[in-house]
Parts: structure tokens; sequence; C-alpha cells
């Protein structure tokens, strides 16, 4: 979701991708009309002023041109005024000399006529061979200087015809060029007016279709045809953008409540990516009692926490003329986590937002997950090392117990060794006494003060003696 502050009112506003990206078309298309206006004004000035500067060129050299094609002329007059007397002066001269080898001939004639009269022809005859060549050679000069400035004129006549063709060729490109981005904008205009205009009288038929669908059908059956329509949207594309996901009614009322649909949908591996409780509400414009989308968040995250889903979105055509809702997907995160309500054009992009979301978090996830199992690793060992260290503890204090008793009971057996060590000793002793005073006894002593023993003892001495 994007926020958006209007400029005017200040209020701010949030706007999905799609209306985000239609309203950045529209600005963008302004734009591109405001920067295509000023680059065809810019356009026509440069060929205003490209026409202009070659027009200004243009005269500048044909200018510099006929100056010098002037002066060439002017020149080649000269050269042809110069010829002219040169030739004059030749002739002059070749005249005068002539004359004065005529006169001289004349006189030399009026000497000798009869024998200089083949001379004199042949004279008169080389005289006029050389007038001839001289005069043709001067012909071929003027000629010649005719030709020259017949092609020069040729050339400067070609180079402007040249110059005009490639300020005509030029103009005629820039027109092309104009006449064509005129063209295109008509076409653009019209291709943008005839879009609008389909997706306005779609738009419009979407909603005139609705209106009858609400006007024919009763509150339940509304939306019933909403779950239904859901439903369709998700398993027309289910093959293609969700193979392994769920999207069931949700049947479990053992809480004493239940949603419409949840949607879970999973990773190669079995593991959940994303799960979204839906509910779907609806009423008929015969409805006399109207229904707010509020009215039914509670229970939605009510159902969405016993049911075990992350997401909870509402999908809703309930206050029809609200500005907010109309605006695509609301984000209801200020009343409970995680949830959201739509309109029903936002059902299938609204999943897709959550996947896709859930998606890029997937591997945060099992990292999270492996950080975890490292953590649960580490807590079961220490757990595990304070149970060994309990245990162990318990039976040091058992058997530190059972050998304080084994001691004291060692004690007691050696105090009753003791006891019986020194009964031991005292019978000794009273043995060694007893045995001194065995030792001590004599007959003398028996019977002394005994006199039947000292007869009986005597009887027997006197019987071993015999």
């Amino acid at each position: 979701m994007t926020e958006i502050i209007c400029p005017h009112c200040g209020k701010a506003f949030k706007i999905d991708e799609a209306g985000y990206a239609d309203i950045l078309k529209q600005v963008r298309d302004s734009e591109f009309e405001k920067q295509l206006q000023d680059r065809l004004e810019l356009a026509e000035q440069d060929k205003r002023s490209a026409v202009a500067l070659a027009e200004t060129k243009f005269a500048s050299e044909l200018q510099k041109e006929s100056a010098a094609k002037d002066s060439e002329i002017n020149s080649l007059k000269a050269k042809l005024d110069a010829g002219e007397v040169e030739r004059k002066l030749a002739v002059a001269e070749a005249l005068a000399a002539v004359e004065k080898h005529r006169d001289m001939l004349a006189n030399e004639l009026e000497r000798a006529k009869q024998d200089k009269q083949g001379a004199l022809q042949l004279a008169e005859a080389k005289l006029s061979i050389e007038l001839e060549k001289s005069t043709a050679k001067k012909d071929a000069e003027i000629q010649g200087l005719k030709s020259e400035l017949a092609a020069t004129a040729v050339a400067q006549q070609f180079a402007i015809v040249e110059a005009i063709g490639a300020i005509e060729k030029e103009r005629n490109e820039l027109k092309s060029d104009l006449e064509r981005a005129k063209l295109e904008k008509l076409i653009s205009e019209k291709s943008l007016k005839d879009k609008y205009e389909t997706q306005i009288k779609d738009r419009d038929d979407a909603i005139e279709r609705l209106r009858d669908m609400k006007a024919r059908l009763s509150t339940k059956m509304v939306g019933e045809t909403l779950e239904q329509h859901c439903e369709t949207e998700f398993n027309r594309i289910r093959a293609t953008a969700f193979p392994k996901a769920y999207f069931e009614k949700d049947n479990d009322a053992r809480t004493g409540s239940k949603g419409d649909y949840i949607f879970r949908d999973l990773d190669e591996s079995g593991a959940e990516i994303v799960s979204i409780m839906f509910e779907m509400k609806n009423e008929s414009d015969k409805t006399a009692t109207k229904s707010k989308n509020e009215d039914f968040l509670k229970e939605l995250d009510k159902d969405r926490g016993e049911k075990g889903c992350e997401y909870a979105v509402l999908v809703s055509l309930l206050e029809p003329d609200s500005e907010l809702y109309n605006t695509g997907i609301v984000d209801m995160f200020h009343r409970y986590p995680k949830m959201y309500v739509v309109r029903p054009q936002f059902f299938l992009p609204m999943i897709t937002l959550l996947r896709n979301a859930a998606m890029n978090t997937v591997k945060y996830k099992s990292e999270l997950a492996l950080v975890k199992a490292q953590n649960a690793d580490i807590t079961n060992f220490e757990n595990e090392l304070e149970t060994f260290k309990v245990a162990f503890a318990k039976n040091y204090d058992l058997a530190s117990r059972r050998f304080q008793v084994a001691i004291e009971e060692i004690d007691k057996s050696i105090d009753h060794l003791q006891k019986t060590k020194d009964a031991l000793l005292g019978a000794d002793r009273n043995l060694r006494l007893a045995n001194d005073k065995a030792q001590d006894v004599t007959i003398k002593k028996l019977t002394r003060g005994n006199p039947t023993m000292a007869a009986k003892f005597s009887e027997l001495n006197e019987k071993k003696d015999s």
C-alpha cells in the first residue's frame, strides 16, 4: 500500500499498486501531452530558425557567389576587352607592317614590276594566310571565354537549385515529422480515449449487473453468490497460480463460530507459506437495516486466531458509498492485527499480494527456524547439562551420605575392633599372668598346708624312684 497526501485538503489516504499505477499513468500521460506540446513548439521554433538561418545562409552564399561571379565576369570582360584591343593592335600592327611591306613592294614594284610580280603575289598570299590565322585564333579565344562564362552560369544556377532543393528537402522532412507527431498524438489520444471509454463502459456495465443482481436476490442469496463468485474466481487460476494451495469453506464450528473460507499455501517441502481466514459479506439494497464492515471484524479476528491463520480478510460489498472502502484494499491494523477489508475485485490481488510477501519472508523464516533450532539445540544441551548436573549432584549427595555412613560404620567398627583389641590385649595380659602363675605353681606350693596331698605326692615319688 502507498500513502498519498492530498495537496488540497492535506488528508492522507492509502492506495494499492494498481490505483497508484493508474494515477501515475494519468500524470505521465498529462506530462507526456505537455512535453509533446512543448517539443512540438520547440520543433516548430527550431524549424523556423533553421529555415531563416538557411535562407540567410543561402542569401549570403548567393550574394558571395554573385559577387564572385560578377567579379569573374568583369575580369573576363576586361580580358575580352584587352584581347580585343590586343587583336586590334595586332591587326593594326599587321596592317601597318603589311602597308609598310606593301609600300616597299610597291616601290620595288615600281622599280621592278616585271621581275617582282610573282614575289608580290606570294607576299600577299602569305599576308592573307597570317591574317586569317590571327583572326581565327582570336575568334577561338573569344568563343572559349564565352563557353567558360556559360559553364560558370550553369554551375551557379545548378548550385542555387541544389541549395534550394536541400532546404526544401529539410523543410519537407520537418513538415513530415511534425505531421507524423501530430498523427501519433491524435492516435494516442484516440487510443486513450477509447481505452478509458471502454473501461468506463465496462465498469458501468459491471455496476449495472451488480445492481440488477442485488435487486433480484435476497440478502442470504447475495452473500452466497459472493462466496460462489470468490470460489469460482480462485478455482479459475488455482492450477496455474496456486497449485499447492488449500482454499475450502470453514466447516469447523467446534469453537462456536466459523469463517467462510480458509486459504493455506504450501511450498515444495510442504511447509506453510501463508494462511488467510476469509469472510464474505453483502446485503441487498432492499434490506431495511444496513450493516457496517466494522460489525464483523471482531468475530473475524476471533475466527482467525482459533483456526491458526496468519491473516484475516473481509471481502465486502457493505457500505457501497464509502470513499474509504471504495479505494480498494483497506488495512485495519489499528483495530486488529493483520486484517484487511477489500472489495470483491481485489479478492485475487489480495491473495497474490499476501502470498508474494510471504514468499519473500520464507527465506528469513527458514533462517529464523534454523537459528531457533540451533538455539533449541543449545537450550536442550544446556537443559541436559543442567539435568546431568542435578542428577550428578543428587548421586554425589547420595554417595557422599553413604560414604559418610560407611566412614561412620568404619569408625564404629574401628571403635569395636579397638574394644575387641583392648579386650584381647586384656585377655592376653590375663593369660600371661595366668601362665606366670601356672609356671610358678610347684608341688610344694600345692601340698603346702595339705597333708593328704603331700602324702600322696610322696608315695608317687617313692614309686617313681623304685
